[in-house]
C-alpha cells in the first residue's frame, strides 16, 4: 500500500488506533504530529509527553509502548525515539518512490487532498468594492488573498462559493443620483459622451462633486437625502440610474478580475438584503436580544471587554438600515440559501471591531432561535505601505487606481524580459510579461503574512532574485528545459550540472516539449529509490506539499504555501547541482526525471492554488 497524499493524517491515525488498543484513547491521548526538525527525521508526535505529564507515568515508557504497536509502519517509516518521550518518523527511500510515483498530475495531487474538507460548503467574502468608483491598491489584498483562499479551500475537497459583496446601496447614492440629475440639465450631451467614454470615471467624478456640494450646502444635502428616499422607495428614474451606475461599475471590476484570474459565483450586494433586514429587526427583538436605545434598535454585549458601553446599532434612529443591518441578513441568507459550513470575510483588519461584534451577536441570536451558526472567521489583512513606509498613494495623495498598477507591472516586467532576452518576438515578450508582471503583485502580497503591512517595492517585486513569482516561475520553466534536454541529447549529453543563470535561461529558444503522460509513467515505472543525499532531500520536501497546503488551508495564510514553494525551489536547484539528470543508467536517469517533473507540477499546482499562471517559456 502506498503512502496516502497527507503522510502526518496517515500517521495521526496509526497513532490513534495504536493509543485505543493500549486504552490511552477514552483518557485523552493526542499524538499531535507535525513535520520535524530534518536532523530528527520528517515528522515527530510529541503527544506521549503531555499525556504522560497528566497521568504521572514515564513518559519515555509511554511512547515506548504506542511504538510497539505501531509495526504496520516499519516498513515506510525508521522510527525513533528521543528525549523524554518524542516519537520520530523518517521517510523511507521506497516510501518516498511510492508517493512519487502515486501522485504524477494535478488532478491526482486533489484528488488526495480532497478528503480533507469533502462534504464541506464554504463561502468567501472577498474583493466587495464600492459600485460608482474604480478599484484602487487598497481592494488589492482582499482581491488575491481571497481568491487563493478559495482555490485551497475547493483543493481541500470542499464546495466553495465565491461572494462578491459589493457596496451598492446607501447615502452615497443620493450623493451621486443628485449630481447626475444636475449635469444632466446643464449638459445632457456632455454627460452621455463622458458616459460613453469612460462611464466609471465619470460617475466617480459626479460622486466627488456630489458629495462636496452637500457638504458646503444643506440644501444640498436635504436634495440628495430626498434623491436616496425616492431610490429605496423603488422611483422608476432612479433605480434606471442606480442599475446604470452598477451595471458599469460590474463590467469594470470584471477587467480587473479577469486579469487576476477571478470570476465570481455570486455578486450580492447590499442593495440584495435591503427587503431582508425586517426580519432581522424582529427575530432579534423577539428573542429579547435587541432593545431600543436613543430611537435606534441596538444589541449590547455587557459581559465583553471592549463593547459594555459600545452597542451595535442594527437599526438607526431614524429607522435606515446600516452595515450591521445588512451583515446579519447576510449571515441567516447563507445559512438558510447555501446552508454553509463555514464563511471566511476576507476584509481589511481595520473593520475588526465591527466583525467581532457582528459575530458575536449572531452567535446569540442563533443559540437563542435554536439554529446552528456556521464557522464565522475574519481573514484579516493589513495596509500596502510605499517605500516611505505609508498607506501607499500617488503623489498628489491620491489612492493609486488598481488599473493602473497592473498596467505598470507588466511595462517593468516587460523591460526585464526585453533586457534579458532583446532577440525575441515582441509579441512573445508581451505576452511572458503579462504573466510575469500581474504574478509579481499577486505573489508580492500573498508571500506576506496577511495580518502584517507590507512594504510594496517594484524593484524587488519584480525580480528573479529572492522570493519572488518571477524567481518561481523562472524555476518551473527552468525544469522544463531539461526535458528538452532529454527530447534532444543522447545519452549522457548534458555536459553539466551545475543550473542556469536566469539571464542564460531567459534567453534560450524554444519551449521545452510537451511532457505525456506516457513519459511520465515510464518514468515511475524504471525509477529505483533515491539514493543520493540531494534526491532523497527533494523527495522528502515533495512530499511535504500536503502539509503546506494543510497549514495555510487550516489557517487561512496563504504564504505558509508560498514559503513552502520557494523552499523546494531551493531544494531542486542543490538538487540540480548535485546530481547529473541526463545518464547512462536507465534508472537512475529514470528516477532524476521523475524528480524533475515532480517538481515541476508541484511548483505548478502551488502556483495556480495561489491564483498566478504558468509559463513554459521566459
Amino acid at each position: 500500500m502506498r503512502l496516502p497524499f497527507h503522510v502526518a493524517s496517515h500517521l495521526d491515525a496509526s497513532l490513534r488506533a495504536a493509543a485505543a488498543k493500549l486504552g490511552l484513547a477514552e483518557r485523552g491521548f493526542q499524538p499531535e504530529v507535525r513535520v520535524a526538525d530534518p536532523a530528527h527525521g520528517d515528522f515527530q508526535a510529541n503527544g506521549a509527553l503531555a499525556f504522560a505529564k497528566r497521568e504521572k507515568q514515564n513518559p519515555r515508557a509511554l511512547a515506548q509502548q504506542v511504538v510497539d504497536q505501531l509495526g504496520d509502519l516499519a516498513g515506510d517509516f525508521d522510527l525513533t525515539l528521543a528525549g523524554p518521550g518524542f516519537i520520530n518518523f523518517r521517510l523511507r527511500p521506497a516510501a518516498l518512490l511510492g508517493w512519487l510515483q502515486e501522485y504524477d498530475t494535478e488532478e491526482r495531487l486533489q484528488s488526495g487532498a480532497a478528503s480533507a474538507r469533502a462534504g464541506q460548503t464554504w463561502i468567501v467574502d472577498y474583493s466587495a468594492p464600492n459600485t460608482a468608483k474604480q478599484m484602487h491598491v487598497g481592494h488589492l489584498r482582499s482581491a488575491v488573498i481571497g481568491e487563493a483562499i478559495c482555490r485551497l479551500l475547493a483543493f481541500s475537497g470542499a464546495r466553495v462559493i465565491r461572494d462578491n459583496h459589493i457596496g451598492d446601496w446607501g447615502t452615497q447614492f443620493g450623493k451621486l443620483i443628485w449630481a447626475y440629475k444636475q449635469a444632466a440639465l446643464s449638459g445632457a450631451a456632455a454627460l452621455q459622451s463622458a458616459l460613453a467614454t469612460a462611464p466609471l470615471e465619470e460617475f466617480e467624478r459626479l460622486y466627488k462633486l456630489g458629495n462636496h456640494a452637500a457638504d458646503a450646502d444643506p440644501a444640498v444635502l436635504a436634495a440628495a437625502q430626498q434623491e436616496l428616499v425616492k431610490l429605496q422607495r423603488g422611483d422608476a428614474e432612479n433605480l434606471a440610474v442606480w442599475q446604470h451606475i452598477n451595471d458599469v461599475s460590474l463590467a469594470a471590476f470584471q477587467q480587473i478580475y479577469d486579469q487576476l484570474g477571478i470570476k465570481f459565483d455570486v455578486t450580492l450586494g447590499e442593495s440584495f438584503y435591503n427587503d431582508k433586514v425586517d426580519r432581522i429587526y424582529r427575530e432579534l427583538t423577539d428573542c429579547g436580544l435587541a432593545e431600543e436605545s436613543k430611537g435606534a434598535l441596538v444589541v449590547f454585549h455587557p459581559e465583553h471587554p471592549r463593547f459594555q458601553t459600545q452597542p451595535f446599532i442594527v437599526r438607526k434612529s431614524d429607522g435606515a438600515s446600516n452595515y450591521a443591518s445588512t451583515d446579519l441578513a447576510t449571515i441567516l441568507y447563507r445559512y438558510e440559501h447555501f446552508k454553509v459550513d463555514g464563511a471566511a470575510y476576507v476584509i481589511d483588519s481595520r473593520q475588526s471591531d465591527h466583525l467581532e461584534q457582528l459575530f458575536l451577536t449572531a452567535e446569540k441570536w442563533f443559540a437563542k432561535t435554536n439554529r446552528k451558526l456556521p464557522h464565522v472567521e475574519h481573514v484579516g489583512f493589513g495596509t500596502v505601505l510605499g517605500e516611505n513606509h505609508k498607506p501607499l498613494k500617488t503623489r498628489d495623495g491620491e489612492n493609486i487606481r488598481l488599473k493602473a498598477l497592473l498596467d505598470e507591472a507588466r511595462e517593468r516586467a516587460f523591460a526585464l524580459v526585453s533586457a534579458k532576452s532583446p532577440e525575441a518576438p515582441e509579441a512573445e515578450r508581451r505576452a511572458i510579461a503579462d504573466v510575469v508582471g500581474v504574478a509579481s503583485v499577486q505573489y508580492a502580497d500573498l508571500s506576506q503574512n496577511r495580518s502584517s503591512d507590507y512594504v510594496f517595492a517594484w524593484d524587488k517585486m519584480i525580480s528573479l532574485e529572492g522570493n519572488t513569482a518571477a524567481y518561481l516561475l523562472y524555476a518551473v520553466t527552468r525544469v522544463g528545459s531539461i526535458f528538452r534536454k532529454a527530447a534532444t541529447a543522447g545519452s549522457g549529453a548534458e555536459s553539466g550540472s551545475k543550473p542556469d543563470s536566469p539571464s542564460v535561461a531567459l534567453a534560450k529558444e524554444g519551449a521545452p516539449p510537451p511532457i505525456s503522460g506516457e513519459d511520465s509513467a515510464r518514468w515511475a515505472a524504471l525509477a529505483t529509490a533515491p539514493e543520493s543525499a540531494a534526491e532523497i532531500n527533494l523527495a522528502r520536501k515533495l512530499v511535504k506539499f500536503a502539509d503546506a497546503v494543510q497549514l495555510a488551508t487550516n489557517t487561512l495564510r496563504p504564504h505558509y504555501l508560498c514559503t513552502y514553494l520557494y523552499e523546494l525551489a531551493g531544494e531542486f536547484s542543490t538538487f540540480y547541482a548535485a546530481d547529473k539528470v541526463i545518464v547512462d543508467d536507465p534508472a537512475v536517469r529514470a528516477r532524476r526525471l521523475l524528480l524533475c517533473h515532480r517538481t515541476r507540477l508541484v511548483l505548478t499546482a502551488g502556483l495556480h492554488l495561489l491564483g498566478l499562471r504558468t509559463l513554459e517559456r521566459m
